[in-house]
């Protein structure tokens, strides 16, 4: 291990522009918009797509909403139950932060069905052009966490241990008394998995280009959805081996067993009917050609 675990300490501002601040998290939030946006329309523009690129911009309206109230309410929900009922207005204090991926997906999964109404095509159609996008998202999110020194992971001796202070109670982590304590090492045993950093990697990136890949050809209706359900739900249970649980709820079970990883099991379930039913659809697709 290094003689002093690597600091997480960012200023939340990452761009000033006279009274108006852009926080880092807001900035991750632009960049996953910007990253979809782009994709999306590329996509699009290739003509083999449910919708053209002023509908994606469109679409991307109804996204971000869904996100945002689905992430917010999934959140208060699962995560902060009893502040929702003592204030029932915590549930629009979005600024306070509190997000939920799995709200989100739901959130974003209405805002799906709501549009391929409203633009005539099918649901499914519509997720499995979106999905591949989807994790790019998440890798943005993911960093956003890490910067903002949230979600860290457990303790641990590792040498890419990190030291994150919004971990440690009742400490400023700007004072002078704190950094004469850390450079002393007083915090070493303290050192915790950049969790974010290995989500970021794992259902952001890695899933991402294996998504964007698979979805390269044309597939089965069905099954670039299910693989996303599947894939996340497999990369977010493994990174919860080294992610904290979080401080209202702790270990379901076992001192293994999280939230996350409980949430996961409906998504592989899931994930795995459709992949089931792409195959059918294929097979009945394959069967009416051989007859016509």
């Amino acid at each position: 291990m290094n003689e002093y675990p690597l600091l997480v300490n960012f200023d939340p501002v990452a761009i000033q522009l006279g009274p108006l601040n852009i926080h880092w998290y807001g900035l991750m939030y632009l960049l996953a918009f910007a990253a979809f946006w782009t994709l999306a329309s590329h996509r699009a523009g290739l003509g083999k797509a449910p919708l053209n690129r002023e509908q994606v911009g469109d679409f991307l309206f109804y996204g971000i909403l869904g996100v945002i109230l689905g992430g917010r309410f999934g959140y208060m929900l699962v995560y902060g139950t009893d502040e929702l009922l003592s204030d029932p207005l915590s549930l629009f204090k979005i600024w306070q932060g509190g997000m939920s991926f799995h709200g989100g997906l739901a959130g974003v999964a209405v805002a799906a069905l709501l549009f391929a109404r409203r633009v005539g095509c099918r649901f499914f159609d519509l997720t499995d052009f979106i999905i591949p996008m989807v994790p790019l998202c998440l890798m943005f999110g993911r960093i956003g966490n890490f910067i903002g020194g949230e979600l860290w992971g457990r303790t641990t001796d590792v040498a890419w241990g990190m030291l994150f202070p919004r971990s440690l109670a009742g400490i400023d982590p700007g004072s002078t008394a704190f950094m004469q304590a850390y450079i002393q090492g007083a915090y070493n045993d303290q050192a915790r998995h950049p969790s974010q950093l290995y989500q970021a990697g794992l259902e952001g990136l890695l899933l991402f280009v294996l998504l964007f890949w698979y979805s390269r050809k044309p597939r089965p209706r069905m099954a670039v959805s299910g693989w996303f359900l599947i894939g996340y739900a497999i990369f977010r249970s493994f990174s919860e081996f080294f992610r904290e649980p979080d401080e209202q709820l702790g270990f379901l079970a076992s001192e293994w067993l999280t939230m996350g990883m409980l949430l996961c099991v409906p998504m592989f379930i899931f994930g795995m009917v459709l992949v089931i039913l792409s195959r059918n659809n294929k097979a009945n697709n394959s069967e009416k050609e051989d007859h016509a």
